[in-house]
């Protein structure tokens, strides 16, 4: 992936493409294409305190000056409310393949940059190369800060302390026992302690918040370079540990290995290859479990039990990663309560919450994703049947969240002030989804849920007829209830206040999961109205067009932005899904391969745009389709993967 001068004609334009490292541990390093931070979460170490959580940005930037001929040259691209540094007029293209690259050209001299993270460390490397020097001075100066990464700082609440020993920095923030430390291998350290003041961050202000703060500068480094003298250095900076590699190529090559290692079964299919490498930056530890876990979204989402469940499959089976999946099931087993799954993952000594319906459903579909994928039938048996059990069960006679298997065999959940399933926006009292009731996906997927412990206990030779039973009488009032002969679909919730005909995505669940309760001329009128009146290059909609209720672009303040959340806004995940269904129901197609491929040749160039490398969460309703929210959203990487390994792959085999 290589960018030019065409993609930062205006600074503006520049921006518009992120990059995004982690770590493993929910650290993580991310920036635009100029080098300009333009979101709050922007820097080259955001560092996990207690991975994969508690993140804190440690080193916001650096500012690169160059003295040659007496003149003072910044690389450094930024933005303050009255001042922007154009640094990226020296950049002469951007390179992303498993780290990102920026190459600058000043005269005849070229200086590369590339950016690493350690590996299970909260760790960044910044190697420069020097290339046809003039004699000149390079000064590095870093700006550093610690603060929650939701927040912002300001100089005057700022309390930080340096000591420098050689070439080593040793900064002190807040008085506290834990250390920032930055090292540089070549130059000299120079003490200046000081404010870099007003970075402005354009993104925050798109999205009505306040987007300017202030970053401590400890000092600089002092790298002299003669004339014809080819220079590498490396400027180091890690969060609570000592640096004990200063070789930045070194480090870079260990990651490279590693990502390699990671696709080293799919390098025939470079799409497949680069979703592979997507899927790893979720995958993280979580210290307070010693297990894996999966990061929902970048840049501000942590670990979610429903995000997890349903990004599970893609993730790590598809992906061939069988260790990591049976460790997250096994933890999020461990963690089941009152037949509920966590919806957020405690830290420490906190209670999880688990105020969702589905988790604990999507829950039944990685495990029996797992077994499909692996054979693994003794692990299941072993150490999560008796879970898989106790979630049926209180379904079955009722738990949390007025969570219960009503008289007609489908689950109710909820009232009209809570929001269990993923259309869970809220605005302070404002329920702008109201789904309690029964849900179609819900009972889509407590149909699946009942046949996959069927399928489990056959597989163990027990007695299933009680769960045969079950999903023959739920598979028969699901069709009484939701189906819309007008609309020739589903109907998205049904309660006491009715039937809402809203068309919405939430239906393709009831073909597409592995126990469809949808068959024959059903499911595919389910699927070609979902075709018809929700499907865009990029996803679903979540709410048609046509709906008095539609909002088309994903914009403005919180408020603005949650109204439109489900409302009308593409989200990628659902796609997968779709996929799927449509796979199924047009299974004697001639073209059909043709036809699926088509679904994903999209992402062949959403991956070179927005975050490169990755899928973002969600897309505006309206073309032309501009990507928001999570620059890199797990479960849409996900299912994208899923159902191109699932569905398409194995036509091309046929």
């Amino acid at each position: 992936m290589l960018f030019g001068k065409s993609y930062w004609t205006t600074p503006e334009q520049g921006i518009r493409k992120e990059w995004l490292l982690s770590n493993g541990i929910g650290g993580f390093s991310c920036g635009t294409i100029i080098g300009m931070n333009s979101r709050r979460y922007h820097g080259l170490l955001i560092a996990s305190l207690k991975p994969p959580v508690e993140r804190y940005l440690v080193l916001s930037s650096i500012s690169e000056m160059v003295l040659v001929n007496n003149e003072e040259i910044y690389l450094h691209s930024f933005k303050t409310p009255n001042f922007t540094a154009h640094g990226e007029y020296f950049l002469e293209t951007f390179r992303y393949e498993e780290i990102p690259e920026y190459h600058y050209r000043i005269g005849s001299m070229r200086i590369e940059k590339k950016v690493c993270l350690r590996y299970g460390k909260n760790q960044v490397a910044v190697v420069y190369s020097v290339k046809d020097p003039e004699k000149c001075r390079i000064r590095l100066t870093p700006l550093v800060n610690f603060r929650n990464y939701h927040n912002l700082s300001q100089s005057k609440f700022m309390d930080f302390s340096t000591e420098i020993t050689g070439k080593t920095m040793n900064i002190t923030p807040y008085n506290m026992d834990r250390k920032i430390v930055i090292a540089c291998s070549d130059g000299r350290a120079v003490k200046n302690p000081c404010f870099f003041y007003n970075m402005d961050y354009a993104y925050e202000h798109e999205r009505g918040l306040y987007g300017t703060e202030d970053h401590y500068i400890p000092g600089y480094y002092e790298i002299e370079i003669n004339e014809g003298e080819e220079k590498t250095f490396t400027f180091i900076c890690s969060f609570d540990e000592p640096i004990d590699l200063t070789d930045g190529n070194t480090i870079i090559d260990e990651e490279i290995i590693r990502q390699q290692a990671l696709i080293s079964e799919f390098k025939n299919d470079a799409f497949l290859g680069k979703l592979v490498l997507a899927a790893d930056k979720f995958i993280v530890r979580r210290e307070s479990t010693n297990s894996k876990s999966i990061i929902a979204g970048y840049p501000w989402f942590t670990d979610w039990g429903r995000d997890t469940m349903i990004a599970l499959t893609g993730l790590t089976l598809s992906t061939k990663r069988y260790k990591d999946a049976r460790d997250i099931l096994y933890t999020f087993a461990k963690y089941e309560k009152d037949g509920l799954i966590p919806n957020v993952f405690p830290d420490g000594d906190n209670e999880p919450v688990y105020n969702t319906v589905d988790a604990a459903l999507w829950f039944f579909q990685a495990v029996y994703k797992y077994i499909m994928y692996t054979g693994d039938i003794d692990f299941v048996k072993n150490e999560l049947l008796a879970v898989l059990e106790r979630i049926i069960n209180a379904y079955r006679q009722g738990t949390a969240f007025e969570i219960k298997m009503d008289k007609d065999f489908l689950v109710s959940a909820g009232n009209e002030y809570t929001q269990l399933t993923w259309m869970d926006a809220k605005v302070g009292d404002w329920v702008v989804t109201p789904r309690h009731g029964k849900a179609v996906e819900i009972n889509a997927l407590w149909y699946n849920a009942v046949m996959v412990m069927s399928h489990i206990l056959k597989k163990n030779g027990k007695d299933n007829s009680g769960y045969a039973r079950l999903g023959e009488k739920i598979k028969e009032s699901f069709l009484e209830v939701f189906w819309n002969e007008q609309e020739g679909c589903l109907y998205d919730v049904v309660n006491e206040n009715g039937k809402d005909g809203k068309i919405r995505p939430n239906q393709i669940l009831a073909v597409s999961l592995p126990f469809p309760v949808l068959e024959g001329k059903y499911a595919k009128a389910v699927v070609d109205t979902v075709y018809r009146k929700l499907y865009t290059a990029y996803g679903l909609r979540t709410l048609c067009n046509t709906h008095p209720e539609y909002r088309g672009f994903y914009v403005g303040d919180q408020y603005q932005r949650d109204g439109a959340y489900h409302q009308g806004t593409v989200w990628v995940w659902p796609l997968g899904q779709f996929i799927t269904a449509f796979a199924r129901v047009y299974k004697g197609d001639r073209n059909l391969a043709e036809k699926i491929k088509s679904f994903f040749i999209p992402f062949y160039d959403h991956l070179n745009d927005a975050c490169i490398g990755n899928i973002s969460e969600i897309f505006d309703g309206n073309e032309p389709l501009v990507a928001r929210g999570c620059f890199a959203q797990a479960w849409s990487v996900s299912e994208i993967i899923r159902s191109y390994v699932e569905d398409y792959l194995p036509m091309l085999k046929q």
